[in-house]
């Protein structure tokens, strides 16, 4: 008997779904960093056994979108509803309900299984944790509860035990060597974004997009040349930064974090380019990978 299935991880931004993802599959397919809408689109991570085929989903986090992109962004997160075997519906401890109510009343109404994870329980305690394991027993009564930790790995292999229990009879729907849906290129702009994310302030890493232009793979090393997309003068300037020492730290970050994902040396060429008001662009955004309705 063969298993497979699409499982779903859903959430408000910050919850820690990327770091489950990564905990899952066993690879960094998903960026992590501290800031919202770190995601922002729909990322499969592919695990493989004997019998089984768990094809796992992270989507961005939901919010009320204020632009072109994040409507974008939540498309993403409303398709993740419509081919799920398997939904994860990931809160961390404090949180009380979905940013979007109409994303509430569809878990509730939900005609497949539900995961409900309560995530960071290592920053709770004991007393804390059983009145929010209450609550949501009251919100959803459907519903699994599992308290975890994804970044201490606390109760994620039960709950991977679970997630294989509870799939379909199928057979696999993707090659048992692929570990994701990605291709390369769409790795190396995440990484080099990531990068972003952490290194800038304010507004820059939301105006960001990344391109890589060109992907030349060798037998002992890569060539990779990305350009990153800013809307404004002001913020080409910010990422090149004094002598072009901000730039050159992305790309050096960018470059150790490529060289254990692709297990090869890389060489690479960051340029900076503006592309004025792309997030509200609807030609760029779908230029981009958004807007694929």
């Amino acid at each position: 008997m063969h298993k497979a299935g699409f499982v779903n991880i859903i959430g408000n931004p910050n919850v820690g779904k990327s770091t489950l993802m990564n905990a899952f599959v066993g690879e960094k397919l998903s960026i992590i960093t501290s800031k919202a809408q770190t995601t922002r689109h729909r990322i499969l991570g592919i695990v493989n056994g004997d019998d089984f085929q768990v094809v796992l989903s992270d989507t961005p986090g939901i919010i009320k979108p204020a632009y072109e992109l994040q409507e974008s962004m939540m498309d993403f997160v409303k398709s993740a509803f419509e081919d799920a075997d398997l939904l994860i519906y990931m809160v961390e401890i404090g949180e009380k309900e979905l940013k979007d109510e109409a994303f509430f009343n569809k878990i509730k109404k939900s005609s497949v299984p539900v995961l409900l994870l309560l995530n960071k329980i290592d920053t709770s305690s004991q007393e804390v944790l059983e009145e929010q394991i209450q609550l949501w027993k009251e919100k959803l009564p459907e519903v699994e509860i599992y308290p975890i930790s994804a970044l201490q790995n606390f109760n994620v292999k039960e709950v991977f035990n679970r997630i294989i229990e509870l799939l379909p009879e199928s057979p696999a729907f993707y090659p048992k060597d692929q570990l994701t849906d990605k291709p390369e290129r769409f790795f190396v702009n995440e990484t080099i974004r990531e990068k972003i994310l952490l290194n800038y302030k304010k507004e820059i890493p939301y105006a960001v997009e990344v391109e890589t232009e060109e992907f030349f793979e060798e037998e002992k090393i890569i060539r990779i040349r990305s350009v990153i997309m800013v809307e404004r003068d002001t913020q080409k300037g910010i990422i090149i930064g004094h002598k072009g020492a901000a730039l050159k730290k992305v790309g050096m970050q960018a470059r150790e974090d490529l060289e254990k994902f692709f297990g090869k040396q890389i060489h690479i060429e960051l340029y900076v380019k503006v592309n004025k008001n792309w997030r509200s662009n609807a030609n760029q955004l779908k230029r981009f990978g958004y807007n694929q309705k």
